[in-house]
């Protein structure tokens, strides 16, 4: 029995180096959610668990903290990118590739949305999570009023009634130490924030983290985060600029690698499809030489977010420290495949 249990961590060790390994360099992995990674201890990343700021069980859930925390602006990138990627785990290494839908794939022909099925056992498992993430946004006591009502009339594995992308977005710039809403503003809707990088631009007196851009006008880094527009399905920042705090339905992920040798940009969001996922965006240099995502699915990246921070490489994906510590898991299987994990 004690054989049979090691061979299935093992296996479970390997399935998630194999993950990595895919993600990292020339493959679509194709293959059903992997067993999830437990968050880090606070030790190795200093980073809260989203569900320690809720107490109660669905059904009777309540925030106990809703402030963020200011810290300096130092590693800001590596905070974002690594706190990001450490949910992404703690989901079970979800992927989303978009990379054939590019509109100019001549083969490629659009499917009727289909909500997506989540399993009911793993929507338990992350539902004080989710809640977690909408206490870093103003005014959202009502939604988890709403969504207690829900679990209790249809059970604890049922889906968050509300989108909770932007409530993802705001936690993990909470966690990152922009709790000061000058810098982010925290909000259960992307266009709150999007509108500040926006007017941030024009604004020399503004402390905004980001500041917005048309698509491949400025280099895209991780941390950066990438914005399109469904209702209305916005084509540049103009259009959006003559919409200023009208509401919208828009959506934003976080830029967490550029892979230009497979032509696409890999970003991590919540409620994508759901869940929180790492999303493969197709992209290619434009006129200026600059790496950019191209339109696809018959959407269009409007708005390119732009992160006041020091640049990090571009490998902060493979480095971060949850990657790393599957590295460190099985330590032999990746020796040919990432750089030399530190695991002292």
């Amino acid at each position: 029995m004690l054989i049979r249990i090691k061979r299935r961590i093992e296996k479970q060790a390997l399935l998630r180096v194999l993950a990595l390994a895919l993600v990292t360099f020339s493959f679509t992995p194709s293959f059903t959610q992997l067993p999830h990674l437990d968050r880090l201890p606070k030790a190795i990343f200093d980073v809260e668990a989203p569900s320690s700021r809720v107490t109660g069980t669905p059904g009777s859930m309540v925030y106990l903290e809703r402030d963020c925390r200011s810290i300096s602006a130092e590693n800001l990138r590596n905070r974002v990118v690594n706190t990001a990627i450490q949910e992404w785990a703690y989901f079970g290494y979800s992927i989303y590739d978009l990379t054939n839908t590019r509109d100019d794939n001549p083969k490629y022909r659009r499917q009727p949305w289909r909500r997506p099925s989540i399993d009911p056992a793993e929507a338990a498992r992350v539902a004080d999570s989710i809640a977690g993430y909408w206490s870093s946004t103003p005014d959202s006591a009502w939604i988890l009023r709403r969504q207690n009502q829900v679990w209790s009339t249809h059970g604890v594995g049922t889906r968050w009634s509300n989108p909770w992308s932007a409530a993802f977005i705001s936690w993990v710039m909470c966690e990152s130490g922009l709790g000061d809403l000058r810098k982010f503003r925290r909000a259960i809707a992307h266009h709150s924030y999007i509108d500040q990088a926006i007017t941030a631009r024009e604004d020399n007196e503004s402390l905004s983290a980001y500041i917005a851009y048309d698509t491949g006008e400025q280099v895209i880094e991780p941390g950066d985060m990438l914005c399109r527009g469904s209702r209305p399905n916005y084509a540049s920042l103009a259009a959006r600029r003559e919409q200023l705090g009208v509401g919208a339905r828009t959506h934003c992920d976080i830029v967490v690698k550029l892979d230009p040798q497979n032509q696409r940009i890999m970003l991590i969001g919540g409620n994508v499809r759901g869940w929180v996922n790492l999303k493969l965006l197709p992209a290619e240099a434009n006129e200026a030489g600059l790496f950019a995502p191209v339109a696809y699915n018959g959407r269009h990246i409007f708005a390119h977010l732009k992160l006041q921070a020091d640049a990090v490489p571009n490998n902060v994906f493979e480095r971060s420290p949850t990657l790393q510590s599957l590295s460190c898991d099985h330590h032999n299987s990746l020796s040919n495949v990432v750089n030399e994990p530190d695991c002292s």
